[in-house]
């Protein structure tokens, strides 16, 4: 397939990445679209690995508040300079992690921040429902250490699929959607903490599908 200047165009806008890497995408990929976007994100996140390792001291620390102000969301995101954490990019990657903070509630950033203690208390509990199963014990610690994994994903901010996703990307975590900005950006970026604070937490009352109403603040 000929490699035409709409179809750059095309890439470019569905990616961000530049003009000239989305053509080098779609020479590599035959003009195939799909398949030059999942060759610019593999790059990128090469890239994004190459980066990581260098300080993010500057950032911001951005805030949502929920609708009627029954959720509130602080989150602290580094970056390299202070010229980045300025940019209208890097202030929406702030308020969408600050969003799905609030919808999706987890615990930690990452998972080594996990405390032991939590991890090898449900990893016992995974391990006693899987022998309740009736799972054969060769293949429990197996199942265990996959089930964990789905535990992670609840918890830990950076493993969990982004909110916001489109069908083009459903499965982006925000691991994966951090390492885009890095590779798009050219600078580390790095999501250090955050603390959620929800009205009448603690006491008992009725439970809310807060992703529904926070995505529906999206939409508008």
């Amino acid at each position: 397939m000929a490699v035409t200047a709409a179809l750059v165009k095309e890439l470019r806008e569905k990616t961000g990445a530049g003009m000239m890497d989305c053509k080098k995408a779609l020479v590599e990929t035959n003009g195939d679209l799909e398949k030059a976007i999942e060759y610019l994100r593999e790059k990128g996140m090469a890239s994004a690995a190459k980066k990581a390792g260098r300080v993010a001291a500057e950032g911001a620390v951005g805030s949502y508040i929920h609708a009627g102000g029954r959720i509130g969301v602080l989150v602290e995101v580094n970056c390299e300079t202070d010229f980045v954490a300025n940019t209208e990019e890097f202030q929406s990657l702030v308020k969408d992690v600050a969003m799905q903070v609030a919808a999706m509630n987890p615990k930690y950033v990452r998972r080594e921040e996990v405390p032991a203690q939590e991890v090898e208390k449900e990893r016992a509990i995974l391990k006693e429902q899987a022998l309740k199963e009736g799972k054969p014990e060769k293949v429990v610690e197996k199942i265990v250490e996959g089930r964990l994994n789905k535990y992670y994903e609840e918890v830990c901010l950076l493993e969990q699929v982004f909110i916001k996703n489109t069908s083009e990307n459903k499965n982006r975590t925000i691991d994966q959607l951090v390492k885009e900005h890095i590779a798009r950006i050219g600078e580390n970026i790095s999501i250090r903490r955050f603390v959620r604070y929800e009205l009448g937490e603690g006491i008992e009352k009725r439970q809310d599908n807060f992703v529904e109403e926070v995505m529906a603040q999206v939409k508008k």
